[in-house]
């Protein structure tokens, strides 16, 4: 299968995925969604036990496309809802996937970026890497994210990021659990597949039933917050303060709020 924003490889049993627009700091389009969504399909259906999750260049995922971003003031509500939808698709995909995911977390990770890097069952981060979930600055609303950060690392915690919108360090990030561990850059990658194989050691069946176990204790909860939040994500979208966000974001201008 070949990829035009990704490189998907198996060596032995852990599958690697690669963000691989280095040129746009792996920033998310609707293809790299689709095709991340077609990579998770194959690894679960493949012999590989252990997925990792990289990005190729100095950023591991700088949240949406530039592009992408031009066409969201122009879509109705409707187009907005299925895009809002085809990404929480992709955050519930991650965090409900049967098998072990090991995010290398080489740049930084913005955004939409930060949720794919923090919500895998592993974060191991080169000390130079910054997070931040920065939607708020550009009239944009963190929603969907915010289904799971609350329950990641608490309800105050959350509030300070998602409404702050501000950047924090990889050892931020460590402190607040957002990060298992951090990894010289050069060692990243052999360290990713150390990793990998501490969890091939143990029982594949236990593994798979244990994150299983986990999600059913909140699944519905989950899946009925990620409705709202999908709504909120498109809702936003038709505010004047979205509009002059997005404006003064791609003019590189400070915005203008009218709080409206």
């Amino acid at each position: 299968m070949s990829h035009e924003t990704l490189q998907l490889d198996h060596k032995g049993e852990v599958a690697t995925i690669t963000l691989n627009r280095p040129e746009k700091r792996n920033a998310l389009s609707s293809l790299m969604i689709a095709e991340m969504m077609a990579a998770f399909d194959a690894i679960e259906s493949s012999h590989a036990r252990v997925a990792i999750v990289t990005g190729t260049g100095k950023a591991f995922c700088a949240g949406m496309d530039l592009d992408a971003l031009r066409t969201l003031a122009g879509q109705s509500l409707e187009q907005n809802v299925e895009d809002s939808r085809s990404f929480a698709n992709l955050l519930y995909r991650i965090y409900s996937f049967p098998k072990p995911i090991i995010a290398a977390v080489n740049g930084a990770a913005i955004a939409g970026g930060c949720g794919i890097a923090t919500l895998a069952d592993f974060t191991l981060s080169v000390p130079e890497a910054q997070f931040g979930y920065t939607e708020v600055k550009i009239g944009f609303i963190p929603a969907v994210v915010s289904v799971f950060l609350r329950r990641q690392i608490g309800e105050k915690r959350a509030r300070d990021l998602l409404i702050s919108g501000r950047i924090i360090s990889a050892g931020d990030a460590l402190q607040l659990g957002l990060v298992s561990e951090l990894v010289p850059a050069i060692t990243l990658a052999a360290r990713a597949q150390e990793f990998a194989g501490i969890l091939l050691a143990a029982s594949p069946t236990s593994i798979a039933r244990t994150k299983r176990l986990l999600l059913r204790y909140d699944d519905p909860a989950l899946k009925a917050e990620l409705e709202i939040a999908v709504r909120e994500n498109a809702d936003i979208r038709s505010t004047a303060d979205f509009r002059e966000g997005l404006s003064s974001f791609l003019e590189k201008r400070a915005p203008k709020w009218t709080g409206r």
